[in-house]
């Protein structure tokens, strides 16, 4: 109004006026408060919800989106009327803080939520399993960890390797930092390393480091290229694990994938072929080396990753298989379907229009498609598919919090900014404005 009636210099000039000190804070914990009361609303109309447990500590060393006491949890949930008995599953990491028998969160939801299952992070399992290696392997990795951090942890050898790998041409640009709380880490860092192993040998011999020795030795470098490429393959199965919305069943088909390439690759080395790990064949290739000297270890590394799956996820086949396909697998025991329930199943079996349905949407909207005919088994399919299999999304918002409440900005209480940032539930804006008794607040 002003740039019609004034010009655009008078609009240029009302426009550097800042709002009060607390407007849009107002603003965001409005719409906030909104989001929440959606997603509230949503929980206590549905017949089954479960829960992602995780905490973190943000700048400041404030808990965050956990509280190490549950009545903070039971009291919300009981002040907006959601019942506890609906609760089907809680998934956290196998902290004590939150596994305790006798104080830990998971014990207390449970104690309300009699049929909620607890679910081991599947991702943080995942991770666990990883970090076993023989101690031949593990003092590569420490060795080239070292490495990393000589040249990338000080400032004045940071900037004359950017100098060295820009005269040399390199195709990456910069050495990576290792840190043990990101998934990923270990892999990147390797492999970056490995890919810039030409140019950190002279530098690391221009200035003195007696890590060089390690560069020189091919055989060393040769492990160094087998974990590269080993915690590669391990990072695509992490990243095939995270998602905000994957079932129980295709976590548990990826698992089981790995597990059998594990076993395929230790019998490839047996035979002396490494093919399916390139970096390490391009060394070997290029040091004309034999795989021989690394077979004992890495048969070993494999050997025991492969057991160590078996023993976090188990090496049968999953249970509730008529979830995911009603039409091929036949009920067992462990399902724990009544007499009713497993006739009412025989008779979806047979109806192949719902079969057609079944390859056309995912599981949990066909189970719900099915509710009005087969209450009793949907109820139980929903039971199985609501748990989540991992805290990704505790994860996500750890990641948005680290970002929002900075150093600069270590006061700020982020509750409504992150369910905002989060949520996919839209603020209902109008009924928002309606609440309100004036259409501005005074300053």
């Amino acid at each position: 109004m002003c740039s019609v009636t004034m010009g655009e210099a008078a609009a240029a000039k009302l426009n550097v006026i800042q709002l009060s000190d607390n407007t849009i804070q107002r603003r965001i914990s409005h719409m906030g408060a909104d989001v929440r009361q959606q997603v509230v609303d949503s929980v206590r109309e549905s017949p089954s919800f479960s829960l992602q447990l995780d905490e973190t500590t943000d700048v400041a060393n404030c808990a965050q989106l956990m509280v190490y006491e549950l009545n903070v949890l039971n009291d919300f949930m009981r002040k907006n009327n959601v019942n506890w008995g609906r609760c089907c599953g809680v998934c956290t990491d196998g902290a004590r803080a939150m596994t305790g028998q006798h104080s830990g969160p998971v014990k207390k939801v449970q104690e309300d939520a009699l049929a909620a299952i607890w679910t081991h992070c599947i991702i943080h399992c995942q991770v666990l399993v990883t970090k076993r290696m023989p101690q031949e392997l593990r003092t590569v990795l420490d060795e080239a960890v070292k490495i990393v951090n000589l040249i990338k942890s000080r400032a004045m050898n940071a900037r004359l390797f950017s100098i060295l790998y820009n005269e040399m041409g390199a195709h990456f640009k910069q050495l990576l930092l290792h840190s043990k709380v990101r998934w990923l880490s270990r892999g990147k860092v390797l492999t970056r390393l490995c890919d810039l192993r030409e140019e950190v040998l002279p530098f690391l011999a221009e200035i003195n480091s007696p890590l060089v020795k390690h560069m020189e030795d091919m055989k060393w470098v040769a492990k160094l290229a087998y974990l590269s490429d080993v915690f590669e393959k391990i990072n695509t199965l992490n990243i095939c694990l995270q998602g905000k919305e994957f079932s129980v069943f295709y976590a548990h088909d990826q698992l089981c994938g790995f597990r059998k390439k594990l076993e395929l690759w230790g019998a490839c080395v047996e035979w002396g072929s490494v093919e399916m790990f390139p970096t390490l064949e391009d060394v070997l290739a290029r040091a004309g080396l034999k795989v021989e000297f690394l077979q004992q270890v890495v048969c070993a590394h494999l050997e025991g990753m492969r057991k160590q799956f078996g023993e976090y996820f188990g090496e049968e086949t999953m249970a509730n298989q008529w979830v995911r396909n009603p039409f091929s697998f036949p009920v067992t025991l462990k399902d724990g379907l009544s007499a009713g329930e497993e006739e009412a199943l025989a008779e979806l079996s047979c109806d192949m229009d719902l079969k057609q349905r079944l390859s056309d949407v995912p599981h949990a909207h066909f189970w719900l498609s099915v509710r009005t005919e087969f209450p009793q088994l949907s109820t139980k399919a929903m039971n199985v598919l609501i748990p989540f299999t991992s805290t990704y999304l505790c994860k996500c918002g750890f990641s948005a919090l680290a970002m929002i409440k900075s150093k600069y900005r270590s006061r700020l209480l982020v509750e409504d900014d992150l369910r905002l940032y989060l949520s996919t539930v839209q603020p209902c804006n109008n009924r928002i404005c309606a609440s309100k008794a004036q259409a501005h607040c005074s300053h």
